[in-house]
Order: structure tokens, then C-alpha cells, then sequence
């Protein structure tokens, strides 16, 4: 049963955390809508890249809400802006980034939604001598059935001087 604080949610409103470029502010959680899905809003820094990953038991839809975001699905590549909807289904590797000069923002729609969690486990694993724990990084892809691919990063990078999310 859906909470009624989440029936109407303001511009503004959602939990929200930071992973060093790319935003996640929380709109619709599963467990409002029975798992079936979640919607997260994605503020993307200029000049930022999301490693490359698939995942196998979730589909998402991204709708572009404001400026220009470069996508990547299996070995499609478009510029997508504002209006635009990009849908990358599970099984198919696929990336984003912001190649403009200002931040870019787009609605996240995961199914099913249980997906949407790994954001704030993954926001919440410590450093070790200033870096990420690996051994807890890689404990929570096995868990949301994630695998992240560097194989396009250094051409991407190169073509759109980018930087990965957390570098």
C-alpha cells in the first residue's frame, strides 16, 4: 500500500546523497509500489561518466529532463536532450554521461524496483586508506547481480574529456 506522503512529491523533495557526480534523489521507493519499481532523478555533473555495467534482473528508462546526456546501449550511442527516453534493458551493457558544460538531470525508472538501494549501500561502504573497499564493492554487485566493463572508458573519456563518477 502506497504511503500517502509519496502520492504528490514537490520538485525538491526526496532523499537524496551524492556519488562524487552523480546525484540520486529518491521520488517513488519500491516498497510503494510493491516492488514492481522505483524512480530516482539523476543531477549529472558536467564532464561526468557512469562506468559501464549491465544488469541482469532490472530494466531501466531514462527520460532527459534538462541538457544534453551522451548514452551508450550495447553498441548504440546517441546524444540524448531534453524529452528524450532511453530504455536499457537487463542483459545489455550500457552507460551515460554529461559531455556539456552544465549540469545534467534525468528520471530514472527501474523494474522492478528493488534495484534503487544499491545507491545508498554503495554510499555507505567505507575507505580504506582513502579508497573505496574493494572486498565490500564487489560483495555488493554480487548482491544486486551488477558487473561493471571498462572496455569502453578510455575511448569515452577521450572523445568527451570525461571523468568517471567518483574520480
Amino acid at each position: 500500500m502506497i504511503n500517502d506522503a509519496h502520492l504528490v512529491i514537490p520538485p525538491a523533495e526526496g532523499r537524496s546523497l551524492s556519488l562524487g557526480g552523480l546525484g540520486v534523489l529518491y521520488k517513488v521507493l519500491p516498497e510503494d509500489t510493491g516492488g514492481s519499481l522505483a524512480v530516482v532523478e539523476h543531477p549529472i555533473d558536467p564532464g561526468r561518466l557512469v562506468r559501464p555495467h549491465t544488469h541482469t534482473s532490472e530494466d531501466e528508462i531514462s527520460y532527459v529532463v534538462e541538457g544534453m546526456v551522451g548514452v551508450r546501449v550495447g553498441d548504440h550511442e546517441v546524444a540524448a536532450g531534453p524529452g528524450t527516453w532511453v530504455f536499457k534493458p537487463r542483459g545489455v551493457r550500457h552507460t551515460f554521461w554529461n559531455p556539456g558544460p552544465k549540469e545534467a538531470r534525468l528520471i530514472e525508472i527501474i523494474t522492478p524496483g528493488g534495484f534503487v538501494h544499491y545507491f545508498e549501500e554503495l554510499a555507505a561502504i567505507p575507505s580504506i586508506g582513502g579508497s573505496p573497499d574493494a572486498e565490500k564493492r564487489a560483495e555488493l554487485r554480487r548482491k544486486y547481480g551488477l558487473s561493471f566493463s571498462d572496455e569502453w572508458v578510455p575511448a569515452l573519456k577521450a572523445k568527451y574529456g570525461l571523468k568517471l563518477v567518483g574520480e
